[in-house]
């Protein structure tokens, strides 16, 4: 396994701010990392950094490239898709396939068309015509037809409904990922892409505050559904997070010892919406 990007104190900031204050982590090849933070984390600048699209402070390597220094060779191996369109609305399907297919050296216009083949695009169909969804599985097909190493999505599926959105993930999944592909995706709509996920990262602040693949995180945090007569029990062990559910506590632990939580009550799970909500409470303060 070999490290796609390595980050030390990657750091930005602008005259009223800072966007990236000191962030360091890790991502290996073939790992599906999402990248969760509240608005105005830092998560789109740490992706324009990647992509060189922004200058930082700090040390930043991806793909064993500077991005700083080496955007142009980086993006020949780096695909994205972000939460706005960026097809120019003139463009008919087959101008957008002719012009990657002229423009991207490891672009294949046949597996790009034979994603396109199960869509309702057809080669005349100008982007002015097409719905959102539509215009999201015209730009992944053109993404998942490079064969890239690195895949940055930034909300990629906002505004689609939940049939556009589900569909977008199977087709990722089967159409684009394999074990020499690395994806890093930000959205907002987390429950969607927990079941894809290979490891977690949160952001607040612009610092990382949880880096960790999925199977530590479920060893490391529970969630525990506590009677009333157990509640000042629980929270004795001082738990992340206390929410109430039809009359019960439910308290979240960070590496709290699992016999003793299971004299509490029921012990599951958390799942990462309400590890993410735990963890940013304060943050809308």
């Amino acid at each position: 396994m070999s490290t796609v990007i390595a980050a030390t104190g990657l750091t930005k900031r602008y005259k009223n701010a800072t966007a990236l204050d000191g962030a360091s982590f890790r991502i290996e090849s073939g790992r599906i990392v999402g990248l969760i933070g509240p608005n105005g984390a830092g998560k789109t600048t740490a992706l324009k950094a990647i992509l060189g699209l922004t200058d930082f402070q700090g040390e930043l390597s991806v793909l064993g490239l500077d991005p700083r220094k080496q955007r142009g060779k980086l993006m020949e191996q780096v695909c994205f898709i972000a939460d706005v369109a960026v097809l120019p609305r003139w463009i008919r399907v087959r101008e957008a396939v002719d012009f990657v297919a002229n423009t991207h050296p490891r672009f294949d216009r046949r597996k790009c068309e034979a994603f396109l083949a199960r869509t309702r695009l057809t080669p005349g169909l100008r982007v002015k015509q097409m719905s959102k969804g539509m215009i999201v599985q015209l730009h992944l097909a053109l993404v998942m037809a490079i064969d890239a190493r690195l895949l940055v999505l930034d909300e990629p599926t906002l505004g689609l409904d939940i049939l556009y959105r589900k569909q977008f993930y199977q087709n990722l999944l089967e159409d684009y990922f394999d074990e020499d592909k690395t994806i890093i995706v930000t959205t907002h709509q987390v429950e969607e892409v927990e079941h894809i996920l290979t490891d977690l990262m949160f952001i607040r602040d612009g610092k990382i505050v949880l880096d960790a693949d999925m199977d530590s995180v479920g060893e490391r945090f529970a969630e525990v559904m506590v009677g009333a007569d157990k509640a000042a029990a629980a929270r004795a062990l001082r738990p992340l997070d206390e929410r109430q559910v039809f009359g019960k506590s439910i308290f979240l632990f960070d590496g709290a010892d699992r016999a003793v939580l299971e004299g509490l009550g029921e012990v599951r799970r958390p799942s990462v919406s309400d590890l993410f909500v735990a963890t940013m409470k304060g943050t809308y303060a």
